[in-house]
C-alpha cells in the first residue's frame, strides 16, 4: 500500500471507477504480490482476530504493575446499573475500547491498529457497530481496509509511533482510522471518510505521548475511549456533511510538524507530563523500577 497521500487514493479510485477500500485492497496485493482473494482473507483474519480479542477480556485480570485490567468490567457494571450520560451504545464503545487496552496491557493478544498502545480504538468502533447493527462482515472488511489505508498514508506522511511524534501518532491515528472505517459502513462517500479522519486527528493534534514508568498503562488505556468517542464525533460530523476547511494530507502534515517540535520528555520517554507528575513518581517508586 504505497500511497503517499489520500489524495493519490480518490485519482486512483476516480480513474479506475473503483471505491476507497478496493484502491487499498489492490495496492496491498500488488505490494505483497498476491491475489486479492489472498488479501481479503488476510484482512478477514485480522478482522476475526480483533473480535477474539474482545471476547477474551477477563476483568478479573490484572496487569503485572496492577495499574490496569478491571476498567472494561467496570464500565459494563456500570451500563447495567446506569442510564450513561453518552447513552447506551457510546457506553459500549467505551467499554469495548477500555477491554482491549487492558488486554494489550495484560499481555494478551492484540491486534496493533496502529500500534498496540492504540489497539482499542479500532475495535471498540467496529466491532461494537457490527454486533449493534448486524452488519454484514464484508462491509466491515471493507471497513478494514478503509482504515488500513488511511494509515498507511499517516505513517508515510507522518508517523505512528509515540515515541516519534507523541500519542497524537498512536491513539490520534487510530481515531482518524477508525473514523473514516465507520464513515464507510455508514455510507459516506471517499471524500467524507477523508473529511473525518481529517477531523479526528485535529481534535487530537499535540497529543503528548506521557506513559506512567514507561507502561502502556496509564494514562494509555483511558486514552483509547477518548480514541474511540472522538472517532464516532468526527464520523458523525462528516456523514452530516460539515467538512474539514484543512484538506487531510494538509492535516496529516501538520501533524508531523507538531510531532517533530514536540520535547524528547513529551514522546514516550515516561518523563513529563502526567509520567512527571509526583503521584507517578510515587507509582514508579513502588514498582521498583
Amino acid at each position: 500500500m504505497s500511497y503517499q497521500s489520500m489524495e493519490e487514493v480518490y485519482e486512483r479510485c476516480e480513474k479506475d471507477g473503483i471505491s476507497f477500500w478496493k484502491a487499498i485492497q489492490l495496492g496491498d496485493a500488488s505490494e505483497r504480490g498476491v491475489t486479492e482473494e489472498d488479501s481479503w482473507e488476510r484482512m478477514k483474519g485480522m478482522w476475526q482476530a480483533m473480535q477474539d480479542s474482545l471476547d477474551a477480556y477477563d476483568p478479573e485480570l490484572m496487569s503485572r504493575s496492577r495499574l490496569v485490567g478491571k476498567e472494561g468490567g467496570q464500565m459494563d457494571h456500570y451500563l447495567e446499573q446506569n442510564a450513561p450520560l453518552c447513552g447506551t451504545y457510546m457506553a459500549k464503545v467505551m467499554a469495548n475500547a477500555l477491554k482491549m487496552g487492558c488486554n494489550n496491557a495484560c499481555m494478551k493478544r492484540i491486534v496493533a491498529a496502529p500500534t498496540a498502545g492504540a489497539c482499542g480504538v479500532l475495535p471498540a468502533v467496529l466491532v461494537t457497530y457490527y454486533r449493534e447493527y448486524n452488519v454484514p462482515e464484508e462491509k466491515m472488511i471493507e471497513a478494514m481496509y478503509v482504515a488500513a489505508g488511511v494509515g498507511q498514508v499517516i505513517a508515510n506522511r507522518a508517523f505512528l509511533a509515540g515515541a516519534s511524534g507523541g500519542c497524537q501518532a498512536e491513539i490520534g491515528s487510530g481515531s482518524g482510522m477508525a473514523a473514516a472505517a465507520i464513515t464507510h459502513v455508514r455510507g459516506g462517500s471517499k471524500e467524507q471518510l477523508g473529511h473525518a479522519c481529517a477531523m479526528a486527528l485535529k481534535n487530537l493534534m499535540g497529543l503528548v505521548c506521557d506513559p506512567v514508568g514507561g507502561l502502556v498503562e496509564v494514562p494509555c488505556v483511558k486514552r483509547n475511549v477518548g480514541g474511540a468517542v472522538n472517532a464516532m464525533a468526527a464520523a458523525d460530523m462528516a456523514l452530516a456533511g460539515i467538512e474539514s476547511q484543512i484538506p487531510v494530507d494538509e492535516v496529516m502534515d501538520a501533524m508531523r510538524e507538531v510531532g517533530v517540535k514536540m520535547d524528547v520528555s513529551l514522546r514516550e520517554t515516561g518523563l513529563g507530563g502526567v509520567a512527571g507528575t509526583q503521584r507517578a513518581k510515587e507509582v514508579v517508586e513502588a514498582l521498583d523500577m
